[in-house]
């Protein structure tokens, strides 16, 4: 295994601190904060400069706050001079491990996401199922071949270990230097042993170089080619329900090693016959729909532009800024009845 040293002058260079605060600016310009920071943006990325070669860098308390979107989850958030360190840890960590990555790992990284992994899915089930053949059945009518194994890893986030992250990322990165540093990242949150706050930059991109093995397990010691995988959801394709009833023995078992275990409500074999929740849809064969929590929310976010519009709280801009990114992704399922429906009702209190 190929490993690296010496990476630790290159994240404090001024010019991957300047690249990370760009990062950690983008879509937040006009934040107070970005603002008074870049007031004196030379001066600030100097001293945040100096902390981190002298080593008396350390990260300031996170702000907590919960949302609900439906899920209640606990939001951790970094003061904004850290989120540019976050960000210079990652330009330096993740051309290393992108190239050890699996194709099929689509969070958190450049030219993935959930629309590929959309994609990829349709792919696979096509595959799995041989272009949907149907095999009999006196229960069913059009049973369609082939199984899903969906899985989630429970509280992921708050389950990481922290001191086996770290032995993780010694394998590659032999620089002490940048391993101390990543340990003030990770330590600075409620419990110094276990846990990642959700919200850091860096919780991201560790999540999947903790999982990574996991990957490796599945495709390389289970054989399982049609595999995909985003944050802690993962999905894996085959056209025998005993495999997969066999690879979940033994995917429980080697969580194991990384102090983890499956969601067991939410980790279930399914005929592809009577689809998959994954990434928004309820996927079957032929169609994909709109999850209920999904549509549920997003008329909730409605009611809301509704009255902060009524209240002159808010401009034209700013609701179709809000509201084009949920039309664009639900366009990717068999949605065009219910798009259609908002569209008319949101045109009808703009208009008014």
């Amino acid at each position: 295994m190929k490993t690296y040293k010496n990476l630790y002058p290159k994240l404090c260079s001024y010019k991957n601190l300047e690249k990370a605060f760009k990062k950690a600016k983008k879509r937040k310009s006009s934040k107070s904060y970005v603002k008074e920071f870049e007031e004196n943006l030379n001066g600030n990325l100097l001293k945040l400069k100096r902390e981190l070669e002298t080593f008396t860098y350390k990260p300031k308390p996170l702000t907590k706050f919960t949302i609900r979107d439906p899920k209640t989850r606990v939001i951790r958030k970094s003061a904004f001079r850290d989120r540019i360190v976050h960000h210079a840890i990652v330009n330096i960590l993740e051309p290393i491990y992108e190239k050890i990555f699996i194709y099929d790992n689509y969070a958190n990284r450049i030219d993935k996401g959930t629309i590929l992994a959309l994609k990829r899915f349709d792919k696979f089930k096509k595959k799995v199922s041989q272009n949907g053949k149907l095999i009999y059945s006196t229960q069913y009518k059009n049973l369609i071949k082939g199984y899903v194994f969906k899985a989630d890893i429970k509280k992921f986030f708050d389950s990481v270990d922290q001191e086996k992250l770290i032995e993780i990322i010694k394998r590659k990165i032999k620089d002490k230097r940048m391993i101390w540093l990543v340990t003030q990242i990770l330590k600075n949150f409620d419990n110094k042993k276990i846990g990642m706050p959700l919200g850091n930059m860096t919780s991201q991109f560790f999540a999947n170089v903790y999982l990574n093995d996991l990957d490796y397990f599945v495709k390389k010691r289970l054989g399982m080619k049609y595999y995909l995988r985003y944050v802690d959801d993962f999905i894996i394709l085959h056209e025998n329900k005993k495999v997969l009833e066999d690879c979940r023995k033994k995917i429980e078992k080697y969580l194991k090693n990384l102090r983890l275990e499956l969601h067991k409500d939410k980790s279930k074999i399914f005929s592809m016959y009577k689809g998959v929740n994954f990434l928004g849809f309820k996927i079957f064969y032929f169609h994909k729909l709109a999850r209920k929590r999904n549509v549920k929310q997003f008329e909730k976010r409605i009611e809301q532009l509704k009255f902060k519009y009524k209240e002159n709280l808010i401009d034209y801009d700013n609701i179709m800024g809000s509201i084009c990114g949920w039309f664009a992704y639900a366009m990717w399922g068999d949605t065009y009845k219910l798009r259609k429906k908002y569209a008319k009702e949101i045109n009808n209190f703009l208009s008014r």
